[in-house]
């Protein structure tokens, strides 16, 4: 029996354990509490704090290969183990050029993949120029440790930026600035990559998004096969660029004028392919563990005409299992509820996600579902 070691005890582990009881695979997390969710799932636990690279040498000695859920790791110390032949899927060369958002973005420009322009705020006295070539809005981003919109703020002018910078210099925030697209949609592509180079790559989804919080996705997406194969072609050239093995989300941008450029990378499972769970012949989660585990990739293929996944996001702070509420949306025809088990609630937290399945792909339908659901989660 493979023992898989997997760095991170959040929902996205939690989800690989369904998958991991089929494929015989015993999952070893590494978590700072009890209450995390995969603690539940998982044969055995290392409570420890996700950068702790001692806990992780710990980790390793109860594992056959270890694996992230969570990519805010400290990959020099890490470094030391694999230097040691300790075994991980992905390799930490995969990682190091995605943690630092600018450097991530240097190295989609290196491989030729579009992205929005952009620059590194580290010195300030050529900042009005670049503006200049930017306008307003602009993005700026912290450099390393966002996700779910954190560190992430759309700025309107400039007195507005340079408070924001100066509010930040004592925390130390690095920042990377880029232009705001105007999208049309934003789009993301679960795709992933075996020990031999084999790639299999999901179908592309619309993600949609609320105070830059994942709100709902939509399977697939109502673009045109061109878009398709652009977003497939950005997926390959990524995965095949870093040598993954494992699964990877792709979060992309679809203009006004239909071009596909590169939002962001995450070096795991991802939000965005949630639905797979239910909709698709191989889940993300499932892919993920095949990938790292040597097994031969499954299918990704959906097995249904579409679904719609809505994430339910905490609305207030509180210590409910708001029982009532995923009843109702349980009774939802063809409808899948997970429970992250998370014990306390708070607004933006992702408590759980309801995968909804169509008969036909049509977007107004996912759309009037997505409605529904949310009209069932959020108090009026």
């Amino acid at each position: 029996m493979k023992r898989v070691g997997v760095i991170g005890g959040g929902q996205l582990a939690w989800m690989m354990g369904s998958a991991a009881t089929k494929l015989g695979v015993e999952l070893i997390v590494q978590t700072p509490s009890m209450n995390d969710p995969a603690v539940s799932i998982a044969q055995d636990t290392v409570l420890a704090k996700i950068d702790d690279a001692h806990a992780t040498e710990v980790l390793a000695q109860k594992s056959d290969v270890i694996t992230f859920e969570n990519e805010f790791v400290n990959l020099e110390a890490l470094s030391l183990l694999e230097n040691q032949g300790i075994c991980f899927r992905p390799k930490l060369d995969a990682l190091k050029p995605l943690l630092d958002k600018y450097h991530q973005r240097c190295y989609l420009q290196e491989l030729g993949l579009p992205v929005p322009q952009f620059f590194a705020l580290e010195h300030q006295e050529n900042l009005l120029s670049k503006i200049d070539d930017l306008g307003f809005p602009l993005v700026l981003k912290s450099r390393r440790h966002g996700y779910d919109g954190q560190g992430t703020f759309i700025i309107h002018d400039l007195a507005t930026l340079q408070e924001k910078i100066e509010l930040d210099k004592n925390t130390n925030t690095a920042f990377l600035i880029e232009e705001f697209i105007p999208f049309e949609r934003e789009l993301a592509v679960i795709a992933a990559r075996y020990v031999d180079g084999e790639i299999v790559i999901y179908p592309v989804v619309e993600t949609q998004q609320e105070q830059q919080v994942c709100r709902r996705v939509i399977a697939p997406a109502d673009i045109t096969p061109e878009q398709a194969i652009a977003s497939e072609a950005i997926a390959r050239t990524l995965l095949d660029g870093l040598q993954v093995v494992g699964v990877f989300g792709i979060e992309l941008f679809l203009t006004t004028d239909g071009q596909v450029l590169v939002n962001e990378i995450a070096p795991r499972t991802h939000n965005s392919g949630h639905f797979s769970l239910d909709a698709c012949e191989t889940s993300q989660f499932e892919q993920h563990l095949r990938a790292v585990c040597g097994l031969s990739l499954g299918n990704p293929a959906l097995k249904c005409a579409g679904a719609v996944m809505v994430n339910l996001l905490g609305y207030e702070t509180s210590h409910s299992d708001y029982q009532s509420q995923r009843q109702q949306l349980a009774a939802i025809p063809q409808a899948y509820v997970y429970w992250y088990g998370k014990t306390e609630s708070r607004p933006g937290r992702k408590l759980g996600h309801i995968t909804v399945l169509l008969n036909n792909h049509n977007q107004n339908q996912a759309e009037a579902i997505a409605q529904t659901i949310e009209s069932i989660w959020y108090p009026s």
